[in-house]
């Protein structure tokens, strides 16, 4: 039964409808499906999609309604989708996107009566009119052809594919300016996927790194394309021998396993400079380490590796030997040039390997080469005369003066 009995019968036209939903489903609730055949379920799916649309299109229009009376106001809500999250228990993302949608249909009346007799979904509407909208200028006065042209369309095509053809409508409208506008539309949407790029990493202290990316969508393709073509099951199979992989398709273990290999082949020539050197992760280990010995190795980024993994790597790195004084200092080049070379600054990363201010442990790999005695009083571009400091107290020591002599 209904809470509200009397909507049935004197309340607004789409009272009596919510209540008449609530009593036919609170019926409903016990009826079994296992009894309707295939037929029958064939059937019943389309046509509960499309009335599933309609009820969406009901409840649009009604939060559209709360919008214009105010209703977020009466609560003290910021804005409409924060009172409909409270009111409906809806995340944040869900409650805006239902207002967008209340929005789109609001200016777009025959998109919006599809949605009601159930003739497009949610998705596709919101297509249909972001389409829409993007007719402008001259095209504007199109706009009532290309929205009839699209929800004919949408009774063949997905929301996908009615995103591609409402950036071609103009081939039907306009064919000499079709690709001029789909090549703004592209132009616009790559900017606004730029404005959202992010990358974000974090370490769980148990030997796992777990991250969180948002990336255009050509950038995407293209590390999908990589990552997925070191773990297709014939490129493992020929690497690591029959057997190695019995999957037909690449696991998410073997993908992870896939991006993790794409990293370290990246080709760090390819990298732009890092604190005097091209960006690559220098690590650090005796030559027993090398030869099998089992001491930890320690990356520039303040990352420490198994012996293990160390030999791993260093099977797909050059080696570069570093010649010692008796004191473990590499020989210096005086004073031929003021900025130190790479060689110099994978010698000094090596021996200091972090910010030499006494109260900082910022890693090698982020700090920035500092003359102790500055190049323009007489000092020497060397590995003795040069001390690693984070951009901060390099900044400081340059404003300040202070010198800070190697830590132990």
């Amino acid at each position: 039964m209904s809470k509200h009995p009397g909507d049935r019968h004197d309340g607004h036209p789409v009272a009596r409808f919510v209540a008449l939903l609530e009593a036919e489903l609170a019926g409903l609730v016990d009826a079994p499906t296992w009894s309707l055949d295939a037929a029958a379920t064939a059937d019943l799916v389309p046509r509960l999609a499309g009335l599933v649309a309609g009820v969406q299109e009901l409840e649009a229009r009604v939060v559209g309604h709360a919008g214009v009376m105010d209703l977020p106001g009466s609560i003290g809500a910021r804005s409409l989708a924060a009172w409909l999250a409270r009111t409906t228990r809806v995340t944040g993302a869900e409650a805006a996107r239902k207002t967008r949608l209340a929005d789109d249909l609001a200016g777009h009346q025959a998109t919006r009566v599809a949605m009601a007799e159930g003739r497009v979904h949610g998705e596709q509407a919101t297509v249909i009119a972001a389409a829409v909208d993007d007719l402008d200028g001259e095209h504007g006065p199109w706009r009532e052809k290309a929205e009839t042209h699209l929800l004919d369309e949408a009774a063949h095509h997905d929301a996908h594919d009615l995103k591609t053809l409402g950036r071609r409508i103009l081939e039907t409208l306009d064919p000499d300016k079709a690709d001029e506008h789909e090549a703004r539309l592209l132009e616009a949407e790559e900017a606004r996927a730029r404005k959202k790029t992010r990358f974000a990493m974090w370490d769980d202290g148990e030997g796992l790194a777990h991250g969180r990316f948002t990336l255009p969508s050509a950038q995407a393709s293209m590390l999908r394309k990589a990552v997925t073509a070191l773990a297709a099951p014939k490129h493992v199979r020929a690497t690591d021998g029959a057997g190695s992989y019995d999957h037909e398709k690449p696991t998410p273990e073997r993908l992870g396993q896939a991006f993790g290999e794409y990293v370290e082949r990246y080709p760090t020539d390819q990298l732009p400079a890092m604190g005097g050197t091209n960006a690559t992760v220098v690590v650090t280990m005796t030559l027993d380490t090398l030869n099998g010995g089992l001491a930890a190795a320690h990356l520039d980024t303040g990352l420490d590796l198994s012996p293990t993994e160390a030999r791993r790597m260093a099977c797909e790195a050059g080696i570069i030997p570093a010649v010692l004084d008796g004191a473990g200092h590499v020989l210096d080049l005086g004073r031929k040039r003021r900025f130190h070379s790479p060689a110099q600054r994978l010698a000094i990363t090596l021996e200091q390997q972090h910010c030499q201010h006494p109260t900082c442990t910022t890693p090698a790999a982020y700090c920035h080469t500092h003359h102790t005695t500055p190049w323009s009083q007489g000092g020497t571009t060397d590995t003795r005369d040069a001390v690693l400091l984070c951009p901060f107290h390099h900044h400081r020591a340059h404003a300040t003066g202070e010198t800070y002599p190697l830590r132990p």
